[in-house]
């Protein structure tokens, strides 16, 4: 049988990306004939397996796994497919998170809703990475069976060698490192990451480091907005790493002490995945997916104030028996996450639905 998916963009490393391999891995080894086609594809990715749209011939025998997460022109020609139509939800980032000065995104996200219910008419069944996005789908007028898949994570990436230019940097670094790895985008939510740094800082710890680890565009008004910010707050040692190799993003992880998400919208959240592997207590905001993503894996709050959560840090950081139990927490919370346990998900959703 023969299982293709398709996607308007294939990024390298990124979360939809990393997933788009991963279930393509998975269904290979179950021994499906697959292939993946996107319009836009990173140049550092490559193989027999990846094709652009532009080569794929429909045809009803065919399964088609549509990746939705942006308003696209693709997504009105999925909906045209004679392919049997299966929906991967990853969400589309709400309208008030988007700036109005650059149409493209806003129009995007717009377009993207009207064409989710669109798809909709079309799909046999849709999967949300979270329940969050899977009621989003019902929302929007799913009557197709609907179903939870959590994105399927490649965890033998995260035993690659760790940068060791990162590693000897901080070797013999005292500070207490926070970090927040994600794109430098304003549903993240960075300059509360940053209020709260700053509190701990200056009311609490002068020995800290900041760790803004993720794809930043310096031509978009956010990030410069963010250093903007950060000489408002006067705070010491933020890096904002931009866009870097995979193997400095394991050395940061891998020199952290707490990872904190203030994020207000995620239809997933991976960096909480990958933070609970690397063993690093997590302090987290509970929004849109974060709780469902976290579960007891982490320190979930309601109220992410820069005191509440620079105080948040400072217990993290010093009631051992608390972080032991919450490092703990997250090894347990990352079970759920299992590769056997997501790909064997996986497989039975396409037994069932094919």
């Amino acid at each position: 049988m023969r299982i293709v998916q398709m996607l308007p963009s294939l990024g390298y490393g990124d979360a939809i990306g990393n997933d788009v391999l991963a279930l393509d891995d998975a269904m290979r080894e179950a021994g499906y004939d697959t292939a993946i086609y996107a319009v836009n594809i990173d140049e550092r990715l490559s193989g027999d397996r990846i094709h652009p749209v532009s080569e794929y011939v429909d045809a009803p025998s065919t399964t088609v796994i549509y990746h939705l997460s942006i308003g696209d022109a693709l997504n009105d020609y999925a909906a045209t497919l004679t392919a049997r139509l299966l929906i991967i939800y990853h969400n589309i980032t709400p309208l008030h998170f988007l700036y109005p000065e650059f149409p493209f995104p806003l129009s995007y996200a717009l377009r993207g809703r009207d064409q989710m219910r669109a798809l909709g008419k079309k799909a046999v069944a849709a999967f949300g990475d979270s329940d969050y996005n899977r009621r989003e789908l019902v929302d929007a007028g799913y009557t197709c069976p609907t179903e939870v898949l959590p994105i399927l994570i490649r965890f033998p990436d995260y035993e690659k060698t760790p940068s060791a230019e990162v590693m000897e940097r901080y070797k013999n670094d005292t500070a207490v490192k926070v970090n927040f790895t994600g794109r430098m985008s304003p549903n993240k939510c960075i300059h509360d990451v940053m209020a709260a740094f700053a509190y701990y800082q200056k009311a609490v710890n002068e020995d800290s480091r900041l760790f803004l680890v993720g794809f930043h565009t310096e031509t978009r008004p956010y990030y410069p907005a963010l250093k903007r910010y950060e000489e408002q707050l006067g705070a010491r040692n933020i890096l904002f790493s931009g866009h870097i190799p995979f193997d400095q993003i394991l050395a940061y992880y891998r020199s952290s002490d707490v990872f904190v998400c203030l994020s207000e919208h995620e239809g997933f959240c991976v960096p909480l995945v990958e933070a609970m592997y690397f063993g690093i207590p997590i302090i987290a905001y509970d929004c849109a997916a974060v709780g469902e993503t976290l579960g007891d894996g982490g320190l979930l709050l309601q109220d992410k104030s820069p005191a509440v959560v620079g105080e948040a840090i400072n217990l993290v950081m010093t009631d051992d028996a608390l972080r032991q139990t919450l490092i703990e927490k997250g090894r347990e919370r990352l079970k759920y996450f299992d590769n056997a346990r997501i790909k064997a998900q996986f497989l039975g959703y396409l037994k069932k639905y094919l």
